[in-house]
């Protein structure tokens, strides 16, 4: 299987699956995401005891990419603490704009780092990193 087809399968799945796209019942923090210009907007919510991101979900719309994104971010920051998370939040955005490329580093973005290559298509980065951006303006508060 080449890496296209893995890229594309792994979004897809995140696209479709709904295990991170529900609402949070009584969530800590509530953050929305929107990117006007293509229509993308996420609600993202946190449960947050101890500095440590014991849930989280998002509801929302918009393309496969950002749907993807924001559900590999879900998934990877489930169980992290608050600075754990703001490190990929880091990472993940250091890998958009090329700046990180250790692949030793990348690894701990687990399936996020199919979205490697998307920062070859100006037009889909700001679909990739609005959960990011989003989990990043939540956490800061």
């Amino acid at each position: 299987m080449d890496l296209n087809s893995i890229y594309t399968q792994l979004i897809m799945e995140h696209n479709k699956s709904g295990h991170n796209k529900r609402p949070l019942d009584n969530p800590d923090i509530i953050e929305r995401g929107h990117n006007p210009s293509c229509g993308d907007d996420i609600t993202l919510q946190l449960k947050i005891a101890e500095d440590i991101i014991e849930d989280a979900s998002y509801t929302g719309v918009g393309c496969a990419i950002s749907q993807a994104s924001t559900s590999m971010m879900i998934d990877l920051i489930k169980s992290k603490s608050i600075d754990e998370a703001l490190n990929l939040v880091q990472t993940f955005i250091g890998m958009i704009k090329k700046e990180i490329i250790d692949e030793e580093e990348l690894e701990k973005l687990e399936d996020s780092i199919v979205l490697r290559n998307i920062s070859n298509m100006p037009a889909r980065v700001k679909c990739a990193v609005l959960a990011w951006h989003t989990l990043k303006e939540a956490i800061s508060k």
